[in-house]
Parts: structure tokens; sequence; C-alpha cells
């Protein structure tokens, strides 16, 4: 029988994410299905702790994997037309250690579901095993709406050097924040002969997000053309819901969100665009501005009901001046230094 798992990727930052998400899977996926947690770096000491008392969380421990795929990515920047214009291999706040998922392609799972840790699983995944038996990669998202200039590919190059049309294209855009796929496909073998292609095809992901996980994905995937499914592009109208929780609406039910046009259930929610910090306040009390933070709060707290906060407040005056003032210096040393 082929083995299935989940995936996430964390570290101690996320800590307060990562213990949500695995909360939000036992309880609305399955008490039984094994997960592994991809290091995101080396900062690991609450999340080894937290793990070590659930026996079906491991560390995912294959450093030759995670530098593989680190290598892939950074090869893949150098060879970009916007990292040459720019003369950097990628933006120098960005530490280009989410490539690291693509690590799942070596588990030890046959078949794998990824979630992003900042996620909460909504829903049993029976649905999407079943899609993978007749595909490669699965996928739920709207990334193949989105407009030319802010689409993953850059359309309009490939279909001016290769024999892709855009209507081939966009059906194949996709974000890396959740999907699914087999072990073995992308092997170190496939690997280099992607490599091999990418002076000349580097340019094929669009210029806005060379250096992000996602768009790199999306050219790998249509480079290889295998067989996918997006429940977004699903013909079954039930199959298509959001999952954004600063975009789509969402309806609380029994501590599960489901999407509010007609109530169809989601696979989960993803708060994407929201920093690691904001839910650690959150987690200590305080009154943050995120959707659906009770929802949070209850996976988070779900096994440890006496630390939960009771009331949330809001932060001090002299506490929001001392953010901005920090914020505000990180943003002009970042400019400084680019």
């Amino acid at each position: 029988m082929r083995s299935r798992g989940i995936y996430t990727l964390a570290n101690d930052v996320v800590y307060d994410q990562l213990i949500a998400l695995l909360n939000s899977i036992e309880a609305n996926v399955s008490s039984d299905i094994p997960v592994c947690v991809i290091p995101f770096d080396d900062r690991l000491d609450r999340v080894q702790k937290a793990i070590s008392t659930r026996p079906n969380v491991t560390l995912f421990d294959n450093q030759t994997s995670l530098d593989r795929w680190e290598n892939f990515a950074r090869q893949f920047a150098q060879f970009h037309p916007e990292a040459k214009r720019t003369a950097q291999s990628h933006p120098r706040w960005y530490q280009g250690k989410l490539h690291r998922k693509f690590a799942a392609f070596d588990g030890s799972f046959d078949e794998f579901i990824f979630y992003d840790g900042d996620s909460l699983a909504m829903k049993p995944v029976e649905d999407i095993f079943e899609k993978l038996q007749t595909n490669d990669f699965i996928f739920n998202d709207w990334e193949h709406k989105k407009p030319h200039e802010n689409a993953a590919l850059n359309i309009v190059e490939i279909e001016r050097s290769s024999s892709f049309k855009e209507s081939e294209i966009r059906p194949k855009l996709h974000c890396s924040s959740f999907f699914a796929s087999k072990r073995g496909i992308f092997n170190p073998e496939e690997t280099l002969l992607l490599q091999s292609r990418l002076q000349a095809e580097a340019g094929w992901v669009n210029g806005q997000g060379w250096w992000d996980d996602a768009f790199l994905f999306n050219y790998m995937t249509l480079v290889y053309d295998r067989p996918q499914f997006n429940f977004t592009l699903s013909l079954e109208s039930h199959d298509r819901t959001g999952n954004c929780a600063n975009s789509d609406p969402f309806v609380a039910i029994d501590q599960v969100l489901y999407n509010q046009q007609g109530l169809k259930p989601i696979h989960r929610i993803h708060y994407m665009g929201y920093a690691s910090s904001d839910f650690a306040r959150l987690s200590q009390g305080e009154l943050v501005d995120i959707p659906h933070r009770d929802i949070f709060l209850h996976y988070r707290f779900l096994k440890e009901l006496e630390q939960k906060p009771q009331v949330l407040k809001p932060a001090s005056s002299l506490i929001r001046v001392s953010r901005f003032l920090n914020k505000t210096a990180n943003k002009l040393k970042k400019y400084v230094q680019n």
C-alpha cells in the first residue's frame, strides 16, 4: 500500500502557526495521518520540543535534499534576466529558504500534500488523494486568473520562444502554498535536465517574482507537462472555493470555515500576507487585526486551553510608536542596501 502524509515548512519563528496547523490537521483531516516538518532553517528548538510529544509528527532530516533544492533555486536565480539586470542573485531581504519545501519530492511519503505554515486545515483530504490517482499535481488556487503582469510565468515570452500557447499555459498556473504530488517527481536526474535548460528559459518566469518559489514551481511543472488538476477549474461547482484570509469571505460553523457562497467546504484557509509576529502577538493576547483570529486561536490552543487568552487587548501607544519607528528604520536600511 502506498504511504500518504502531509508536509509543511517551519521553524521557531512561526511556532504559533505551526502548532495551530498541526492541531487543525488532527481535528479536521485525521488524527492518524503522518506529518513531516521540513525545516526552514536551523532555528528549531521549540519545534523539536513540540513535535516530540506528537507521535505522528517528524522532522525532515535529509540535508542532502535541502541543499540540492537551495542550490537549484540559486542557480536558477543567477540565470534570470532580472537578476542580471539588478546584479543580485535575489533581493537582499529574501533568504531563499522557501524552496526547501520541494524537498517533499525526496521524502518518505509516496503521495503527499503540502500545506504552507500560514494555513489551517479545514476538511478531510480524501478527494485530493483520489485526484492523485490520475494526476501528478493537485492544486487549489486562482492563480490562473491573474493578469499577465502578475502571473507567475511570462506568458508573452513563452509564446514567443516556444510552442506553448496562452490557452495551454494559463490553466497550468498555480501557487505553491498548497499542493499534492508524489515522491520521486523532480528527482536529481530530472532537476539536472531542468538546470540544462535554465540559461535559455529562466526568462519564462515573470520578472516581478523571479526569486519566488511559487514562480519557479510554475516553470518546473510547465516544462515537465505532467497531468495536473486544479479544484478551482473543476466542472463541479462545489469544488470551486476561496482560500485566502484577506480576500475570500468565509462562514464559521463549529470552528470550521466554509465558503460563504453555498457554504461549500474549503480545504484550508491561507493567511497569506500576515506576518508571523502578528500571530505571535495574537497568541500572547494582543488584539491584532487578522481575519478569523478566533478560529486561529481555537486551533492554536486546542491542546492548551488554560493558556488561551481570554481577552484580547490592543497594544499600548508607546509600543505602537516603537514598532512604527523600528519598521521605518528597517525599511530605510533595506533601501540603502539595495
